[in-house]
């Protein structure tokens, strides 16, 4: 297959919004969906990290890859989350993905059972093979407890058309560098954190799949934007205006402080799914006067 970026820009790896009892909420997903759309968003990756797709049943997975699939309408890419420790549920997902009509998938490198490279790489070649669907890889240590290096992304970049680009949430941007200065044509490099989205675009990125888009999708779709064209005073000011914001998404677990800020804005029910909790109230309220200092909230 031809191998093209699924999408440059601004990607958003949307939350879920949940019902105060715990119910996918699929009116305020729905407006969310309209929202960051009209905010100058460039993509929608649900039900990934941030979506708590860990915590979703496999219908609810699939229900809401149907929602944004049918909320967006064609106006933006959609990339679902479609990962898995175990191929046969990767491909499953992916399957269905297609089926409701995804540009692609986000496919997290298998978490916990840690494969070798030489079981990373069928694990791709098989959801490949079995989905025939473009597929982004997803290196997210912190979460998966295995880093795969450069040479092992490059390895199944070379090996598998099918995979068009990595989310590289190392936390290395060397190892982001290096996937850029070796990639094969059209495969798309997208920082996984957005404290790296601006320095990654303007060394040749395609762009970024951000959790502050969740909350300030207009602002974030500016410094992206400047970045792709090469503007690095613009998307520098930009970048440091919401610097703050990036480092407080993680002053506890993601999604917890994404939620609470959109709660605060009015755009959902601060409402997750166990194991996962509310931040506690000295920092919903550090949040808060962050917003003011910022200018988000009078």
């Amino acid at each position: 297959m031809m191998r093209t970026p699924p999408f440059r820009g601004l990607g958003v790896a949307m939350v879920t919004p949940f019902t105060r009892d715990g119910a996918v909420d699929e009116p305020r997903m729905r407006a969310l969906v309209d929202w960051l759309i009209e905010s100058g968003v460039d993509a929608l990756l649900p039900v990934g990290s941030t979506g708590e797709g860990a915590t979703l049943t496999h219908e609810e997975h699939r229900r809401v890859m149907d929602i944004v699939l049918e909320q967006a309408n064609g106006r933006v890419p959609v990339c679902p989350g479609a990962g898995s420790n175990a191929t046969h549920e990767a491909v499953g997902l992916a399957q269905h993905a297609k089926r409701a009509g995804a540009t692609a998938v986000l496919s997290v490198t298998p978490y916990y059972n840690k494969p070798e490279p030489e079981g990373l790489l069928r694990h791709y070649a098989t959801i490949a093979e079995q989905a025939d669907i473009p597929i982004i890889l997803y290196n997210v240590p912190s979460r998966t407890g295995r880093n795969y290096p450069a040479d092992v992304i490059l390895r199944i970049a070379h090996e598998v058309p099918h995979l068009v680009g990595v989310k590289e949430s190392s936390g290395n941007i060397v190892q982001a560098l290096e996937i850029l200065g070796s990639r094969p044509p059209g495969f798309a490099v997208y920082a996984g954190d957005d404290i790296f989205a601006a320095p990654t675009i303007l060394m040749g990125g395609d762009g970024v799949i951000s959790v502050i888009g969740n909350e300030l999708p207009e602002w974030t779709a500016k410094m992206t934007r400047a970045a792709l064209q090469g503007d690095a005073e613009t998307a520098r000011m930009w970048h440091y205006r919401l610097q703050p914001l990036m480092q407080a998404n993680f002053w506890e677990t993601n999604p917890a402080p994404v939620k609470c800020v959109l709660a605060i804005l009015g755009r959902i029910e601060e409402s997750l799914r166990l194991p996962l909790v509310p931040v506690n109230e000295r920092t919903r309220e550090r949040l808060r006067n962050l917003l003011r200092e910022m200018g988000v909230l009078d």
